[in-house]
């Protein structure tokens, strides 16, 4: 979209937020019918990907994947060209959002892993085809609001000065907005890893983000009146939304936990191997209590143990995490890896860096409630 740099700050802020609000009443149903909807959530990493790779804004992105979204569900497409429709979306999306020098080239998009593994090259003639095929379909209007057209605006007020941090004033006002962009930006890229996000207005999932990343970092009141009056969203309305980006929230947090006790089991396998006892060690054993021989293993780990559990890895604006691929079916496995970012297995992965991917310590053993209070540490505060 034509939209001034940070137009959320100037005296047309609130003009351009209730046109946009007014042009999202007017967006393309979507019925969730494509044939090919199992493969919706690769062809949607995929964009993220080639996107963080040529350095395109969230705008641009969220615009892509919402026109592969449509034409997906008005189309039965080829896996191939469903590879050729997803990079022309990136395109057409690009052209629309960015500068004329941030737009890929056609060479740049040939190279990409994903083509050179398919055996798929992209031709001038074949991209301004599909591109003109994407124009039709859309009616030659790509101003289509995202949530990544809305969460600027809001999060130019979601923390005050006046906000509470677990009851307390907050110590360091810019500390605390640097990790509401932080997860804000997250959680607006778990909106478009699920269509079901596709149910709820734009505004209503940036909204959801904002509220959302508040609920992480406790702070209070969770939805003050100045954010209700800007966003015209009621709490009781966000609470489905915010429900799901949690639950989302909550499911990497496992896994990443997951991971992180993998890798420290096998660093102590590898570092703390018990040699062989020596026939002196193996004698004076015999003379060890039984219930100490019982419990030395344990003993002997413990404190490593204990420190795993406690230790909390905090977001910081120089964290980058790998961007998973949802695992695909046979046909698709041999064209996920990109040259130098992918590595094929059972699960994919590609390890792209990204601005987010929160990993905070939270308590599982509950029913999710976001009405109450979410029992979720966030160590980004000192006081």
């Amino acid at each position: 979209m034509e939209l001034e740099a940070q137009w959320w700050t100037g005296q047309l802020a609130a003009d351009i937020h209730q046109a946009l609000r007014y042009k999202e009443l007017k967006l393309p149903s979507y019925k969730g019918q494509s044939p090919q909807l199992h493969l919706r959530r690769y062809f949607a990493d995929l964009i993220a990907i080639v996107s963080n790779r040529f350095r395109l804004c969230p705008a641009a992105r969220h615009l892509a994947v919402y026109l592969l979204d449509l034409f997906m569900d008005r189309y039965d497409i080829s896996i191939q060209q469903l590879h050729v429709v997803a990079l022309s979306c990136l395109l057409l999306a690009s052209k629309f959002e960015e500068k004329e020098d941030s737009v890929p080239k056609l060479e740049q998009l040939n190279s990409l892993g994903c083509m050179t593994n398919m055996n798929l090259v992209l031709t001038k003639q074949n991209l301004l085809h599909m591109e003109l095929l994407l124009l039709e379909t859309f009616q030659w209007n790509l101003c289509l609001p995202t949530a990544a057209h809305f969460i600027d605006y809001y999060l130019s007020i979601a923390v005050h000065e006046t906000d509470l941090h677990d009851g307390w004033p907050m110590v360091c006002l810019e500390k605390t907005k640097l990790y509401m962009a932080k997860y804000a930006d997250y959680f607006l890229e778990v909106s478009l890893q699920d269509h079901a996000f596709l149910n709820y207005a734009p505004s209503l999932v940036a909204t959801a983000c904002v509220a959302s990343s508040r609920i992480i970092l406790r702070l209070s009141p969770t939805w003050p009146t100045r954010l209700h009056h800007l966003t015209a969203y009621s709490w009781d309305f966000l609470v489905p939304c915010i429900e799901r980006l949690l639950i989302a929230h909550d499911n990497d947090v496992k896994e990443a936990n997951k991971q992180k006790g993998q890798h420290a089991q096998s660093a102590q396998h590898t570092v703390f191997q018990t040699p062989a006892p020596s026939p002196q060690q193996a004698n004076a054993q015999q003379h060890i209590p039984q219930y100490l021989q019982a419990h030395q293993s344990s003993l002997q780990y413990h404190h490593q143990t204990s420190q795993q559990q406690n230790c909390q890895q905090i977001l910081s604006s120089t964290h980058t995490a790998s961007y998973q691929l949802q695992t695909c079916p046979a046909a698709l496995q041999s064209s996920v890896q990109a040259r130098g970012h992918a590595q094929t297995g059972a699960a994919m992965s590609l390890a792209v860096p990204l601005e987010v991917k929160p990993c905070i310590s939270v308590s599982y053993n509950r029913s999710y409630q976001v009405n109450g209070r979410y029992s979720c540490i966030t160590p980004c505060f000192e006081r």
